[in-house]
């Protein structure tokens, strides 16, 4: 923009907002959030519709078409046929790209009814919970780009409660994430789903995969990568939570923790051979099962081989709760996948990103 074209745009900006103000002046008392807002209404009503039609015209060189209506961020568009192909708006769809983001990045956050009220009061669109519902559930959302190679992974589970019919217990169900250096996914009652997905990435050639204890989630990381390929390690603060759990001698837990630092599993059981509490068999015996995913933890971290804890999955688990375990939240059972897919896009920053390219 050169200095002529920069003056007269100031010049119309001031006129207009002359006429806009004279105009909204005796309806109301103003204060600084009335004003915003009010500019935004006029601006959206008066100015925007018909600054993007020369915008649709100019970029296409076509109003070739019938005339459809589109809400947006904007106020309500017109715009031609031809033009919506060029300018890539769904077919049938009546809302615009950037307001359906929106609609995306905030119903990812909060429950539908929410999401409508705030996007009313952020953006001045109203819509309703069910508009808000109807959007997520006709997306196809998109999986993580795999930039790199796998290196690492760790697999967690949580829980999504279920609707049930009216006086009957509530149902809690499972679902499994799998956290990886590119990415995270998550699925419902779909390991295999899973398990394709990283099969089908790019992997180094050493997975390591770092897991709690429970065999159920061992059971997906077998079938991940070859043998040959697959580090599997026990997350070190698990490991260290069930070796508390024996309690006795505090001197004996600190030298059992020390000796497990180092990868010494059999001095570690040594230390509880003799004891007969049930909590202390236990934990030999959970020792023996996860012997060869007990590494030497002290050297791993010492050479930055990679990280000893899963930490970073199980606060995925906690990403993804805190929208499908909101106060009140329970889901029908075949909406839960699409739910979850939802979540997990907007944590992976794939919700927008069409938008932040072309930016």
């Amino acid at each position: 923009m050169n200095p002529e074209q920069q003056r007269k745009l100031q010049e119309y900006s001031i006129a207009i907002a002359e006429i806009l103000y004279t105009e909204a002046e005796s309806e109301q008392q103003f204060t600084l959030e009335i004003i915003e807002k009010t500019i935004q209404t006029q601006l959206a009503s008066v100015c925007q519709s018909r600054n993007c039609r020369f915008f649709f015209k100019q970029s296409t060189g076509t109003t070739a078409g019938r005339t459809r209506k589109l809400t947006s961020t904007l106020g309500i568009l017109k715009i031609s046929e031809k033009q919506a192909k060029i300018l890539g708006v769904k077919p049938c769809t009546r809302i615009s790209p950037h307001l359906e983001q929106c609609c995306l990045r905030l119903s990812a956050n909060m429950s539908y009814e929410q999401t409508a009220v705030d996007l009313e009061y952020i953006t001045g669109v109203p819509t309703n919970a069910m508009s808000q519902q109807r959007l997520v559930h006709r997306q196809k959302f998109q999986l993580p780009r795999v930039t790199e190679l796998i290196e690492e992974l760790s697999v967690d589970g949580g829980k999504v409660r279920l609707r049930t019919a009216q006086g009957l217990e509530c149902i809690y169900k499972d679902y499994k994430a799998i956290h990886t250096n590119s990415g995270l996914i998550a699925g419902y009652q779909d390991n295999i789903g899973l398990i394709n997905w990283v099969n089908s990435q790019p992997q180094s050639n050493i997975v390591t995969c770092r897991l709690d204890g429970h065999d159920g989630i061992w059971n997906i990381i077998g079938l991940v990568a070859p043998n040959g390929q697959r580090r599997e390690i026990l997350d070190w603060y698990h490991l260290i939570e069930n070796l508390n759990k024996v309690g006795g001698s505090q001197r004996r837990i600190n030298q059992a923790e020390a000796y497990l630092w180092m990868g010494q599993v059999e001095n570690a059981k040594q230390l509880f051979a003799n004891l007969t509490k049930k909590a202390a068999k236990n934990f030999c015996l959970y020792l023996n099962k996860h012997q060869e995913r007990i590494v030497n933890y002290h050297y791993y971290q010492l050479n930055k081989i990679c990280s000893i804890g899963s930490g970073a999955v199980e606060s995925a688990i906690k990403q993804i709760g805190r929208r499908i375990k909101i106060s009140g939240a329970g889901w029908n059972e075949q909406n839960v996948p699409q739910v979850l897919a939802h979540r997990v896009a907007y944590l992976n920053g794939m919700i927008g990103v069409n938008l932040k390219a072309a930016a």
